[in-house]
This record gives C-alpha cells, structure tokens and sequence, in this order.
C-alpha cells in the first residue's frame, strides 16, 4: 500500500519524496538504537515503491552526508552535528559559527555588472535600472560547503568591491576599505525549498536535496542600504538561529 503523503505525478520524483521521507523519519523513530536503517525491502513496503526507488533516496542521502553504508551491517545515520549559525544585528559568515569550525573561508564564484531588477532596485533604495555589481559567494567550513549567497552592491557606491573582494575574501573587509567600518542587518526573511541546479553543484548536493534561503538586507550606521543578498544553506548542515535584541533597562 503506498504511504500517506506520496503523491505520483506531482513534479517531485518519487526517490526525492522518499528521501525526503527518510530525512524526517531519522528523528521519529525510524532508525534504531545504532542509527541504522530499516532494510530496503522494509522500505520499499512502507513507502509502496520498487527497491530500486528506495535504493535511489538511500544514495541521494548518503551523497549529501546524511547516510553510509558499512559492508555487511547495513546503512547508517551519519552522525554530525549540523552547524548554528546565528542571524542577528551583525551578521558575519567570518564569526557566525565561532569555535564549531576549524576552518572558514569564503570564495568568489562568479560576478557581473547589471541592470538591477524592480527586487534589487528597490531593496537598495536604487533608481528601477541602476547599474549594480552581482557577487556569487560561496562560504566553506572544514572543507565543506555551507552556503551560496549571491549579493548586490550600488555600482556608484562601492565600484570597486569585486577586486577588493578577491583580495580580502571578506564582505566585511572589503565594505572597510570602502569606508564601511560597520554595518548592520535590517531585515531576514527565511524560507526552505528543493535545490536547484546551481545550488547542487556549488554545495555538492543531491538535486532535489532542502536548503534554507534567506533573504537579508544589511544597511550602513546611517541606515542607507548597502547589501541585498540572498543565501542559500544546505538544511542537514546548517541550523539557522534567529538571535534578538535583550531589552536594556
């Protein structure tokens, strides 16, 4: 009998729901005491599907670091320990996850110089169709990827921002050399989707596979806007905290 709430020709294979499914089951009892896995063909019962399906969820799981297999024992939850990362008035990739890394880095993908749409233009308080600068950032911790964010910068402002950029390999910094010395985050908005192509390459993901996207705004001290950007973090590494002000007396 196939499970409530798989849903055939819905535009989401069949594999990507049942990962989807196993994801959610790892923290509702179906893993036993060990963290391992029913077997397939317990699966494939539970879900009304082809082992073929559930060895394909099992595999998409295990490429993103969910899952593995050890020969002969069974299939496995990986057990690490998703990284916090805290949003607040300072948001900072170089110290949002302070002491749980060894290692942070960030690099340059990819940039342009546009036309800002209606989205951008308004965000950064711009004329509809003023020149911006475009930065494709990813952020790796201990090796591994954990966010893609792509940001938008008053062209007229800040001109030179790619090359410092790719000297400094830090917003932060790179806002400093521009007469930034601080700045603040105005506002987040958070939602989860499936990957998209370009988020399953540069995280190294499984297509289909959930990340959180936020939506952040960061102004100047004298609240002018100064960065659009939207970043996307693979949900089974990163764990977003939403920090608030504490009242002062």
């Amino acid at each position: 009998m196939q499970r409530a709430g798989l849903q055939r020709g819905v535009g989401v294979a069949l594999w990507r729901q049942i990962a989807d499914g196993i994801r959610s089951g790892l923290t509702n009892g179906l893993v036993d005491d060990n963290g391992r896995l029913p077997p397939e063909s317990e699966l494939a019962e539970r879900f009304g599907v082809n082992r073929h399906t559930v060895r394909a969820a099992i595999s998409a799981l295990a490429h993103e670091g969910v899952l593995h297999s050890v020969q002969g024992s069974g299939t496995f939850v990986r057990r690490r320990k998703r990284l916090v990362y805290p949003i607040g008035a300072r948001t900072r990739f170089s110290s949002g996850f302070g002491q749980q890394t060894r290692d942070r880095q960030t690099e340059l993908l990819d940039y342009a110089r546009e036309a800002a749409s209606p989205e951008v233009a308004e965000a950064l308080g711009l004329a509809a169709g003023a020149d911006v600068l475009r930065l494709e950032m990813r952020g790796i911790a201990d090796g591994l990827p954990v966010s893609r964010a792509t940001s938008w910068f008053s062209a007229d402002r800040f001109p030179t921002i790619v090359d410092i950029y790719r000297e400094t390999k830090s917003v932060t910094a790179s806002l400093a050399r521009l007469g930034i010395a601080d700045y603040l985050r105005a506002s987040t908005g958070v939602e989860a989707r499936h990957a998209d192509e370009a988020d399953t390459e540069e995280l190294q993901l499984s297509p289909g596979a959930i990340v959180i996207v936020t939506r952040a705004l960061n102004v100047d001290p004298d609240g002018v806007p100064i960065q659009f950007s939207f970043t996307r973090f693979p949900a089974d590494r990163v764990e977003l905290t939403i920090e608030t002000a504490r009242p002062t007396r």
